[in-house]
């Protein structure tokens, strides 16, 4: 989920309490796996072997204190005790997954399942040259990201009988709209990932052809927001504000050849929070959500023009 996550924490609790819970634990779920991938100083077969651990732990295949132990254990040195913590709950975020709906739990699984070991195959794919096309590169972006977008379509679907309608035959928007909130964060964290040797993006692929198909993605975000009914506030504003948040980034990001650091691209919290109070309103039109992409995805339209 990478990045991804972050920006989930913000908007979960826009969601209805009976999916906050599911949705929250599986943000805490995909932390830990982020946090084993985050880890600089482990080789790509120790995060593999963690990796398999955890999903063991999930998949109650194995009890959850052989991951813990050895996962706090080659992480002694990890800078971030916020992250250690929460791996040394793993057993609490297990408890609380087990409370929810079989389906519900099914679909946490399946998420986890694909997110642990896809990562698990990038891990030795690391490298500063970027992956090997673009294949590839869609491939990262479905197994950290989209399939966020397939569990929450599920999860919606098990709670919302007219989403559920709405969604058949679209299915795939789901995917586009958990990879362009990956691909934005793949662009906005690349001059930091590039300073530790590693590159998410496919080799020798242009910023303008990436944001391209971001854009792309993007629009097929919208249409996935589209069909979440106007009844379900809440779920089209968890949406929307997570959406909104990646157009406002990726038109900085269009508007610079360069750029050193993320922060020369972060939104700032006015911003965000201006967005925030707007999306309140937002969500009750479809209009309105289209011409706020109208009017704020300009510079990316413009950059992709010029492609």
């Amino acid at each position: 989920m990478g990045s991804v996550s972050r920006t989930f924490a913000l908007t979960i609790p826009l969601l209805p309490p009976d999916i906050e819970i599911v949705v929250g634990n599986t943000y805490l779920l995909c932390r830990i796996v982020d946090t084993i991938e985050d880890a600089a100083d482990l080789s790509p077969q120790i995060k593999q072997d963690l990796s398999k651990l955890f999903l063991d732990a999930v998949l109650e295949k194995s009890p959850v204190e052989t991951f813990v132990e050895p996962c706090l254990t080659h992480l002694r040195h990890y800078g971030n005790s916020d992250e250690l913590d929460l791996i040394a709950n793993t057993p609490t975020v297990l408890r609380i997954l087990h409370t929810c709906s079989a389906n519900d739990q099914a679909a946490v699984s399946r998420c986890v399942s694909i997110m642990s070991e896809g990562m698990s195959r990038f891990h030795g794919k690391q490298n500063e040259a970027g992956l090997k096309n673009l294949t590839e590169f869609e491939e990262y972006c479905y197994v950290v990201a989209g399939v966020v977008g397939e569990l929450l379509t599920t999860i919606f679907s098990n709670h919302s009988q007219a989403f559920t309608k709405n969604i058949v035959g679209h299915e795939e928007l789901a995917i586009a709209f958990g990879q362009a909130l990956q691909m934005t964060n793949i662009l906005k964290d690349s001059p930091e990932d590039k300073a530790r040797g590693v590159s998410w993006k496919p080799a020798n692929m242009s910023q303008t052809t990436l944001l391209a198909i971001a854009y792309d993605k993007l629009k097929d975000s919208l249409n996935y927001i589209l069909l979440i009914p106007k009844t379900d506030l809440g779920m089209r504003r968890f949406c929307f504000l997570a959406f909104g948040l990646a157009v406002m980034t990726l038109s900085k990001i269009a508007k610079r050849d360069k750029f050193n650091c993320k922060d020369e691209v972060k939104l700032s919290r006015k911003s965000v929070m201006a967005f925030y109070a707007f999306t309140k309103v937002a969500v009750n039109s479809n209009l309105l959500m289209k011409v706020f992409f109208q009017v704020y995805a300009k510079p990316l339209r413009t950059a992709v023009s010029k492609s």
